[in-house]
């Protein structure tokens, strides 16, 4: 970053000054035009280097058109994933995995960051979200902790409990995701979970960087493939050598074809056509819009060009009104055929944010300015 400012001051400092004669009359050009197209050769100069030699650990996402939203041969789409509509998104920095334990673990060394998983619990913050009149739990039950996965021993007809799976485990954050008395030592290079949206753009700041926006992200995940199910074609049957997912009958058993029954080290699988890794299954990763299931219809009713959309102006979901949720995708090692197949480039889904969960976690994005400057 120091040569790249060095190299701004060494061009800005080279400006020469001129004057020219029209009609025998002798006019100065206006020093602060030629400051302005010198700084923009500068900077453009300096753009062009980047793109070339991107940022360790992230690739140039060159921009483009593309049609965001379910395709028409998704059987199994849902009504928030549709209409289908053309989104325009400028080139971006991207990171080829997602962040990772060792990355998270040298952001916290560096800041002395508490993850809301790990801090004590505000009941009062906390019971703003919840309907009116929940009573309070006991002291004893009211710690810090975070939501982690559970199999059920028979069949579940209804799906939409996610509480039959789902439960509060106290002790458990980014650095023990498996229960109080588990690690990270080992899996350095499995993506960090138990990680807030808070958390995630408090990384984002420590790091120059910025969480992507819904059409950035299914953009880069699409590839260069256009109007398929999956970042790598239609293909259901590659599933298991593309993605980490759940296999078997969830959540009773995981047959484990893929190979993992939760976290899978990143680059387990083969990345995308832009050469971006995880960008099906793992875990969900988190974006910067608000999750409003109503905002694809919004958008093409409006019946503008949409470019570089950033997403509805507020949460809307009915059957969380006490959340304020904001949008993943992706889909985890949780996600199966019967349950939400989240593993479609597509889908999408909302979550609160100021929970966490042992199958969400983030990549982050870059543009040339943010770097620039």
């Amino acid at each position: 970053m120091n040569k790249i400012k060095a190299l701004s001051v060494v061009f800005t400092s080279c400006l020469v000054l001129f004057t020219c004669k029209e009609n025998k009359t002798e006019t100065k050009i206006d020093d602060a035009d030629v400051d302005k197209k010198s700084v923009e050769k500068v900077n453009q100069e300096l753009k062009d280097k980047l793109i070339s030699n991107p940022p360790e650990g992230m690739l140039w996402i060159p921009g483009g058109s593309f049609l965001q939203g379910a395709v028409q041969q998704d059987k199994t789409a849902m009504g928030h994933e549709k209409p289908q509509h053309l989104v325009s998104v400028d080139g971006f920095f991207m990171d080829i995995t997602e962040v990772t334990n060792a990355a998270f673990k040298k952001f916290v060394e560096e800041t002395g960051y508490l993850t809301i998983a790990e801090r004590k619990i505000d009941w009062e913050q906390m019971k703003k979200q919840l309907p009116e009149g929940t009573p309070k739990p006991h002291d004893s039950i009211l710690q810090p902790g975070s939501l982690m996965f559970k199999k059920t021993k028979t069949s579940v007809p209804n799906l939409y409990d996610f509480s039959q799976w789902w439960r509060w485990v106290i002790g458990v954050n980014w650095r023990h995701p498996s229960g109080r008395d588990s690690s990270i030592e080992g899996k350095g290079n499995h993506p960090v979970v138990h990680i807030s949206y808070e958390d995630a753009q408090a990384y984002c700041k420590w790091a120059g960087r910025r969480l992507p926006t819904e059409a950035e992200w299914e953009y880069a995940a699409r590839g260069k493939k256009t109007n398929t199910i999956y970042f790598w074609g239609d293909d259901r049957s590659q599933l298991s050598k593309m993605v980490n997912s759940w296999e078997g009958e969830f959540p009773v058993n995981n047959i484990l074809e893929d190979g993992f029954e939760r976290t899978a080290p990143v680059k387990s699988y083969i990345p995308n056509d832009f050469g971006l890794y995880d960008m099906a299954g793992n875990v969900w990763e988190f974006v910067s819009d608000w999750y409003n299931i109503k905002y694809y219809e919004e958008l093409v009713a409006a019946n503008t060009e949409i470019v570089n959309p950033q997403g509805s102006d507020k949460a809307y979901n009915p059957s969380q009104p006490y959340l304020q949720e904001k949008v993943i995708k992706g889909g985890s090692f949780l996600c199966s055929d019967s349950y939400c197949a989240s593993y479609r480039v597509s889908s999408r889904m909302g979550t609160s944010t100021d929970s966490s969960s042992e199958h969400i976690g983030f990549r982050t994005v870059a543009t040339p300015d943010m770097l620039i400057e």
